[in-house]
This record gives structure tokens, C-alpha cells and sequence, in this order.
């Protein structure tokens, strides 16, 4: 499994830079397009929709929304100015913060909507839709890096969000006694949480004095680093939740030696819509 792992990332990673750097604007959109259509396939036996047909309806469901929403809106560098936009990343947020209630209170508050597919489905789509417009918007940052636009601000991104899961994992196996949510995800510790949160940190820190970004107020920069690091745990916990409630241990095998697509953009799907909106709203100073 581990060779496995370790096999995976190194042909992941470089494939990833590239993408980001490399691929055009609308080359970038038909990438996350096609993760985003992966992961509803795998989001549907977690809404209860388990035969191949009810899963490709859940995929054809949200491929007709993201067409819908990029056909309606222009992809030009403008796009994070559009009320559209900036509607669907704000209920984004709403989103994760009902979904951080709901894994603080788990498993209580999970009779209701856990009992409708209709509910999970409408959770999928909260989750995917803003996570799909939240990189497109990042993607098209205009920075002062020149060539690159918005690739740096969506690597600083994935950096974050890697140095949570990194710092956590090490962290949580050397130090780890206290169980965080044990009835949602019993092999996470609060000391993973604190050394996860703090690698974050450091990775803020490191971006802010000698990355390519512009720079914002230092004080913006790191709460909005710490804001980003704790929605990709709550966006990994609430899989975890999901996955506990329907008795599945991974979303899926597509990759592997890390299960299915939604166990590699758990945490994803909440960070990088919430660190869209402290682009537009909070790192002013970046613009």
C-alpha cells in the first residue's frame, strides 16, 4: 500500500503543476470538470443512489448544472466579480458551516436528512458546484506574477490544505492520545489537529516572506491561512461522516493506494471554495 501510495504521488504531482501552470483556461475547466463529475459518481452511494443507473443520474445532474452555470457565465478574469459567482461560493460557505454543526453534533442530527436521498443530493451539489466554481475563480485570479494569473494562488491553496493533512498525519501518529470526533473519524487526535494547523501556519508564514504572491496585511494572511486549514478538516470530516453513516471505509479505488476521488478533495471542497471568498473579500491587499 505504501509503495502504491508513493508511486501515485510521484506521477500525481508533476501532472498537477502542469496542469496548473501549463494547461489554458478552458483546458483547466475541462480537468476539474471531468474530477468533479468522478466525484458525484462517487457521491451517489453516499445519497443512497447505489445502481450504476441512479449514479450516472447523479453525474448527468450536476454535468447539466455546471453547464447550465458556464454557459450563463463568462470565464474571463472578471468572473470572481459576478453576483452569480460570488452568490455560489457564499452558499458554499453556508454550506460548510452547516456541515460543521452537523459533525460537532453527529450522530443526532443526522436522522433527518440522512433518512431523504434528496437531502444527501442536495449536499452533494452544495459541496461539488462551489468547489468547481471556487478553483475556476482562482484560476483566474489576476496577480502580478507575470504569466502565471491565478496558478500561484491555487498552489498556495493546495499547500495549505497538504501541509494540514501532512502535519496532522505525523503529528496524530507520534503524539496522538486525544481523540478528536471519535464517533465521526476515531483516528484523529486534537494533537494532529494542533500540529496540522501549525505546519499551515508555517506554510503561510514561508508564502507571505519569500513567495511570488502579492502581499496582503500579515495579519489577513495568516487568520485567512487559518481559516482555509480548518475547513479542509471539517471537508474531511464530513466525508468521514457521510461514509461512517452508509458503512463504507473509501469513496471509491480509482486511485490507487488513496481509494476513490472524494477521499483525495475531501478537504478540498470546503477550503477551496472558503479561500475563494478571503481572496475576493478578505486579502484585499492582493488585488
Amino acid at each position: 500500500m505504501l509503495q502504491q501510495r508513493l508511486i501515485t504521488i510521484l506521477i500525481a504531482v508533476p501532472l498537477l503543476l502542469l496542469a496548473l501552470f501549463q494547461l489554458p483556461v478552458r483546458g483547466f475547466m475541462l480537468l476539474v470538470f471531468g474530477i468533479c463529475l468522478l466525484a458525484a459518481w462517487e457521491w451517489g452511494p453516499l445519497a443512497g443512489f447505489n445502481t450504476p443507473k441512479q449514479r450516472s443520474q447523479v453525474v448527468i445532474l450536476l454535468a447539466l448544472l455546471l453547464v447550465g452555470s458556464l454557459i450563463a457565465l463568462p470565464l474571463t478574469t472578471a468572473i470572481s466579480q459576478h453576483p452569480v459567482v460570488r452568490l455560489i461560493l457564499g452558499g458554499g460557505v453556508i454550506w460548510w458551516l452547516l456541515a460543521l454543526h452537523a459533525i460537532l453534533r453527529y450522530p443526532q442530527p443526522s436522522a433527518t436528512w440522512m433518512a431523504s436521498r434528496g437531502w444527501r443530493l442536495l449536499i452533494g451539489m452544495s459541496t461539488l458546484i462551489p468547489f468547481f466554481w471556487g478553483l475556476l475563480v482562482l484560476r483566474l485570479s489576476v496577480t502580478a506574477v507575470e504569466g502565471h494569473e491565478g496558478a500561484w494562488w491555487l498552489l498556495y491553496a493546495l499547500l495549505l490544505v497538504w501541509s494540514v493533512d501532512i502535519g496532522g498525519y505525523i503529528v496524530g501518529r507520534l503524539l496522538g492520545q486525544h481523540a478528536l470526533l471519535p464517533l465521526v473519524s476515531p483516528g484523529k487526535t486534537w494533537e494532529g489537529l494542533w500540529g496540522g494547523l501549525l505546519l499551515a501556519l508555517f506554510t503561510a508564514y514561508g508564502l507571505l516572506s519569500y513567495g511570488p504572491l502579492p502581499k496582503a496585511s500579515p495579519l489577513l494572511w495568516m487568520l485567512s491561512a487559518l481559516l482555509v486549514a480548518l475547513s479542509a478538516v471539517v471537508g474531511d470530516l464530513t466525508e468521514s461522516m457521510f461514509k461512517r453513516t452508509v458503512g463504507v471505509k473509501e469513496s471509491g479505488q480509482l486511485i490507487p493506494g488513496h481509494g476513490g476521488i472524494l477521499d483525495r478533495i475531501d478537504s478540498l471542497t470546503a477550503a477551496i471554495p472558503i479561500f475563494a471568498c478571503l481572496r475576493l473579500w478578505l486579502l484585499t491587499g492582493s488585488h
